[in-house]
C-alpha cells in the first residue's frame, strides 16, 4: 500500500497555539508484517516467509513439536 507522511509544525489550538500547518508531504509505502516460520509445505517441513495475519488466521500449518531427545554420543577418550 502507498500513503503519505505529513510533516506539521506549530502548536495545536487546543493546546493554546495558533494552529498547526503542513510543511511537507513525503510519499511512503506500507509493508506487510512478514515473519519467517517453519511450516509443512507439500508434506515436507521448510521455512517460509508469511504475514502475521496469515499466522493468526491459521492459514499456516506448523509441524509437530519434537518430543524425542538426542541420545548421548559416546565420549572420545
Amino acid at each position: 500500500m502507498k500513503g503519505s507522511k505529513i510533516w506539521r509544525s506549530g502548536k495545536p489550538k487546543r493546546e493554546g497555539g495558533i494552529g498547526t500547518h503542513v510543511t511537507a508531504i513525503t510519499k511512503r509505502r506500507f509493508f506487510p508484517n512478514l515473519q519467517r516460520v517453519k511450516a509443512v509445505v507439500n508434506g515436507e517441513v521448510r521455512y517460509i516467509r508469511v504475514t502475521a495475519a496469515a499466522i493468526k488466521k491459521g492459514l499456516v500449518v506448523k509441524p509437530m513439536k519434537r518430543t524425542w531427545k538426542k541420545t548421548d554420543a559416546p565420549k572420545a577418550a
